[in-house]
C-alpha cells in the first residue's frame, strides 16, 4: 500500500485559539474581549455586540440587556504591536456606543434576553419573528450566546456575566449548525477562565496565608508596636528575598473621626534592617511620598508595571513618587501595599508597605497581589499591637470614643458627645442644689489670754527650770523671781525712819505748844516713811511672778535675762489657754448678709489645707473696717465640743468656710457677677 504525505494540510489554527482563551487573565474583562474576538472569527460574523448583564441570575421581561462592547474593536483600541492603548473602563464604557453602531440593534437586543432567560445559545433569522428559521433560508442570524459567571459545578444557579450576540450572514443549515457548535465548545471556555481563576485564588490565599502566618508568629514574639513592625520588613525582605522593605503608619492631620477633610500622611515607622530612622533624610522624605501616593489612591502600586499586564487596577496606577523613588537604579522595581483594617468605623487603610527589589527578589503582579493578601491578614494584628503600645491617656480616650459611637452613632462622634455633655452639665447646673459656702480668712486665738510685765523696776533673780515658751503651766505656779535685797534693806531703813519720827514725835508733843510745830513735821515725815515702808513692802510681795491661769506659755524667755535689770512694764511672758480657742474670720461685706449667729462652717490651716475643724459663729461684729483694700466684718467663731485639736495653735491662719443656704451650681457660679451688673445697671 502506498502512503500519501498530507502533513502540508493546515488546520485553521486552533491551537492558537485554544491559547489565547487559556491564557490567564487577572480581569474577567480581558476573558471577555477575548472571548468575543474568538468567537466572532470562528463564526466569520460581520459584527458581535457584548451584552452586560451585572450578574442576574433571572431574566424578568422587563429587563433590558445593557450593550457595553462591539466587535470587531475600533481602531484607536491598539498600537501597532497589538498592545491595548485604552484603559478597560474606557473599553467597556457604553457612552462610546453611538447611536446606529449596532446593527438591528432591537433583534440583538430581544436575542440576547432570550438567550439570557434559557441560558442556552440560541439563534433567530433576521427576516421572521418566530424563534426557528425555515427552508426558505433569512438572509442573515443573530447567534446569542449566553457566559456563565462562576465554576463548572455550580452551572444550574450560576449568574450571568453577559450575553455575546453575532450577527452572521447566510448559510446553509449544516454550516451553521458546525458553527453552533464550535461556538458552545469556546463559550465553555469561560468555565475554564472561572476555575482558573479560583485555582489561582486558591493557590494565592495559600501563600499568602502561609506567609501571614510566619509574619504573624514573628511578630507575636514581640514585646512593643516599634520591635514587631522591625520583625516584619526584616522577616519579609528575607522571605521574599526583598532589597528593602519600609512600613509607613497613617496618621490623621485633621479632625479625630477621619472625616473627609482631615489631613492623612503616612510616617515611615520601620525600615529593614534599620534600628533608628531620621525623618528628615531624603531617602526617607522619597519613601513616605511614595507611601503617601499609594494611600491617596487606596489601592496597590507597582512601578515599573511588567509590559502587557492585564491587571487594570495596577496599569492605570499613579506612580510619579515611585517613579522618582526607582529612578536611581534602572533595574528597581518598587511596589506599595495598602494595610487595610475593618472596625466600627468600616474598612479603612491603617498604614503602607513599600518594597523594592533590584536583584534576585520577584516583584511583579502575582507578588503583588500576595502581599496585598498576606497584609490583609497581618494588618488587623498590627493595628491591636499599635493600640496595645499607646498610652494609657490615649487609649482612654479611644474607648470614650467607641462607647460614645455605640451611644449616638459612628458619626460626628465628638461632637454629638459634646452636645449631650453640655446639655447634661446645663441642667446638673441650673437643678442641682448644693450648700453655698462663704469664704474668708481667719485666726485662730484664744479666747482667755493673760501678759505678764514687770511690776517695777528691778532685777530677775530667778527662773524655774522648764517655764520656756510651749511650757504648760498652771494658776499660781511660780515663773520667775525678782531680786528683793535691796528692797529688803530699804523696807528696813523706811521702818527705821518710821520708828525715829515717831519719837521724835513724842518728844516734841511733852515739851507743849511751845513745839506743836515740830509735832506735826514729825508726824508728817513718819507718815511718809510709813508709806515707802508699805510701798517696798508691796513690792517685795510682788517678786514672786506667778501664772494667773492654767496655759501654756506663748511667749517670753528670760534665761538670757538672769541677772539683767528690767524696766517698770516690760513684757516679761504671754500666757494662753489653747485648749479654748476662737476663730475669728474676716468676711468681704459682699457675703455678711447670708452669715448669722448660730451658722456652722469648717476651718483650714494654710500649713494643712487636708485637716478640718468644725466652728459656730458666735457673734458679728457690727462695724466693719478696712483690711488689705477691702472692707470687712469681723466675724468670732466657737470651736466644736471636744475642744481644739493638737494643730489647733494660737495665732495659726488659715481659711474658714461657712455653711450657708443651698443653692443651685449655676446661681453660685453667676452670683458674683450678677451682683456687679446689679450695682452697674441699678436693678
Amino acid at each position: 500500500m502506498a502512503l500519501t504525505d498530507l502533513s502540508t494540510l493546515k488546520t485553521p489554527g486552533w491551537s492558537r485559539v485554544v491559547g489565547e482563551l487559556a491564557a490567564p487573565a487577572g480581569d474577567d474583562r480581558v476573558f471577555l474581549l477575548r472571548l468575543i474576538g474568538v468567537l466572532g472569527q470562528v463564526a466569520g460574523a460581520r459584527q458581535g455586540v457584548l451584552f452586560s448583564l451585572g450578574g442576574q441570575r433571572e431574566i424578568t421581561p422587563e429587563f433590558e440587556p445593557k450593550p457595553v462592547l462591539t466587535w470587531p474593536l475600533p481602531t484607536d483600541a491598539f498600537d501597532a504591536q497589538g498592545r491595548m492603548t485604552l484603559p478597560l473602563d474606557a473599553m467597556f464604557d457604553p457612552t462610546r456606543l453611538t447611536e446606529g453602531a449596532i446593527e438591528h440593534a432591537g433583534e440583538a437586543r430581544a436575542a440576547a434576553r432570550a438567550a439570557a432567560s434559557s441560558r442556552q445559545v440560541a439563534v433567530f433569522g433576521l427576516e421572521h419573528e418566530s424563534l426557528m428559521y425555515d427552508a426558505g433560508g433569512p438572509k442573515g442570524f443573530i447567534i446569542a450566546v449566553p457566559i456563565m459567571a462562576g465554576l463548572p459545578a455550580e452551572a444550574p444557579g450560576l449568574p450571568l456575566a453577559a450575553v455575546v450576540t453575532l450577527l452572521v450572514d447566510a448559510r446553509s443549515k449544516q454550516a451553521l449548525q458546525t458553527t453552533l457548535a464550535i461556538i458552545e465548545i469556546l463559550a465553555g471556555y469561560s468555565f475554564l477562565h472561572a476555575t482558573s481563576a479560583a485555582l489561582r485564588r486558591t493557590k494565592s490565599s495559600g501563600a499568602s496565608l502561609d506567609l501571614a502566618a510566619r509574619l504573624i508568629a514573628s511578630i507575636n514574639a514581640t514585646h512593643d508596636f516599634k520591635g514587631c513592625t522591625l520583625q516584619l520588613v526584616n522577616d519579609l525582605a528575607r522571605q521574599l528575598s526583598l532589597d528593602r522593605a519600609a512600613l509607613g503608619w497613617v496618621h490623621e492631620g485633621g479632625s479625630a473621626e477621619g472625616a473627609e477633610s482631615a489631613r492623612r500622611e503616612t510616617r515611615c515607622v520601620a525600615i529593614t534592617d534599620t534600628e533608628n530612622i531620621d525623618r528628615r533624610m531624603a531617602m526617607v522624605r522619597a519613601i513616605e511620598q511614595a507611601m503617601d501616593e499609594c494611600l491617596d489612591q487606596a489601592q496597590p502600586i507597582l512601578y515599573p508595571v511588567p509590559e502587557g499586564h492585564p491587571d487594570a487596577v495596577l496599569t492605570q496606577a499613579i506612580t510619579h513618587a515611585h517613579r522618582e523613588l526607582a529612578a536611581s537604579d534602572s533595574r528597581l522595581r518598587v511596589a506599595s501595599i495598602p494595610l487595610r483594617t475593618h472596625d466600627a468605623q468600616g474598612e479603612r487603610i491603617i498604614g503602607v508597605l513599600l518594597v523594592e527589589s533590584a536583584g534576585e527578589g520577584r516583584l511583579d503582579g502575582n507578588v503583588v497581589e500576595l502581599l496585598q493578601a498576606t497584609m490583609d491578614l497581618a494588618g488587623p494584628v498590627l493595628a491591636v499591637r499599635r493600640s496595645d503600645d499607646r498610652i494609657i491617656a490615649v487609649r482612654t480616650w479611644e474607648w470614650m470614643k467607641k462607647t460614645a459611637a455605640w451611644a449616638v452613632g459612628p458619626t460626628h462622634t465628638v461632637w454629638k458627645m459634646v452636645g449631650v455633655l453640655l446639655l447634661a452639665a446645663s441642667l446638673f447646673l441650673v437643678f442641682f442644689k448644693t450648700t453655698y459656702r462663704v469664704g474668708a480668712p481667719m485666726e485662730l486665738i484664744p479666747r482667755e489670754r493673760r501678759t505678764l510685765a514687770m511690776p517695777y523696776d528691778g532685777v530677775i533673780a530667778r527662773v524655774p527650770a522648764g517655764i520656756e515658751p510651749g511650757a504648760k503651766v498652771s494658776a499660781g505656779q511660780l515663773l520667775v523671781d525678782l531680786d528683793t535685797r535691796e528692797l529688803h534693806l530699804a523696807r528696813l531703813e523706811a521702818q527705821a525712819q518710821v520708828e525715829q519720827n515717831e519719837r521724835m514725835a513724842d518728844e516734841a508733843l511733852k515739851r507743849g505748844e511751845s513745839a506743836r510745830a515740830e509735832v506735826t513735821q514729825a508726824r508728817a515725815k513718819a507718815d511718809q516713811a510709813r508709806a515707802r515702808r508699805d510701798l517696798l513692802t508691796r513690792q517685795i510681795e510682788k517678786s514672786r511672778i506667778v501664772a494667773p491661769i492654767d496655759g501654756t506659755i506663748t511667749g517670753g524667755d528670760l534665761k538670757d535675762k538672769i541677772g539683767a535689770a528690767v524696766k517698770l512694764g516690760e513684757r516679761l511672758f504671754e500666757l494662753a489657754e489653747t485648749s479654748d480657742m476662737m476663730v475669728v474670720a474676716r468676711v468681704d461685706d459682699r457675703d455678711i448678709a447670708l452669715l448669722k449667729p448660730g451658722a456652722t462652717g469648717q476651718i483650714s490651716p494654710k500649713s494643712n489645707p487636708s485637716l478640718t475643724l468644725d466652728f459656730t459663729v458666735e457673734s458679728i461684729v457690727p462695724m466693719a473696717f478696712g483690711h488689705e483694700g477691702e472692707n470687712v466684718f469681723e466675724v468670732r467663731g466657737r470651736v466644736a465640743a471636744g475642744g481644739a485639736p493638737a494643730w489647733a495653735l494660737p495665732g495659726m491662719q488659715g481659711q474658714a468656710r461657712f455653711d450657708t443656704e443651698k443653692r443651685s451650681l449655676a446661681w453660685i457660679a453667676s452670683r458674683r457677677i450678677v451682683d456687679t451688673l446689679r450695682v452697674w445697671l441699678w436693678w
